[in-house]
């Protein structure tokens, strides 16, 4: 059994489209990702549930499972997660290269952090800050 974070908030992403073993690899190549486990569903298809860490922080995902919910689940809006770095250049490039849009360019900001944002292929907003050297 892989160990869990027992209090604290973690972030629990719905990937639209039957893509959440896609948004798997991706979040391993874009946020160094490292998956603790992996749930299918009994369709074989969907992804029930996994965990991640990434960056010392846990997150979670599923693929949509409408028959539960009664709908499809909306896009993602509303909500950013927030990835505090050792570099953000570093960081934001790289998800960029895995597939991620950047969307607010990283650039020395008033609060004393190099920050930016990027979406990546699923919706979900990330902004990427680390303190100025």
């Amino acid at each position: 059994m892989t160990e869990r974070p027992t209090t604290g908030v973690t972030p629990f992403l719905t990937i639209r489209q039957r893509r959440g073993m896609e948004a798997l690899d991706f979040y391993q190549r874009a946020f160094g990702a490292t998956v603790t486990e992996r749930n299918v569903a009994e369709d074989g298809q969907r992804l029930m549930q996994a965990g991640l860490r990434i960056n010392g922080g846990w997150l979670m995902l599923s693929d949509e499972f409408p028959e539960w919910m009664g709908h499809d689940e909306p896009p993602p809006q509303g909500v950013t997660i927030h990835l505090q770095v050792d570099d953000a250049d570093r960081w934001a490039d790289r998800a960029v290269r895995a597939g991620a849009t950047l969307t607010m360019p990283v650039g020395e900001q008033f609060w004393g952090d190099r920050y930016g944002q990027v979406v990546d292929p699923f919706g979900h907003r990330w902004s990427i800050g680390s303190p100025i050297r």
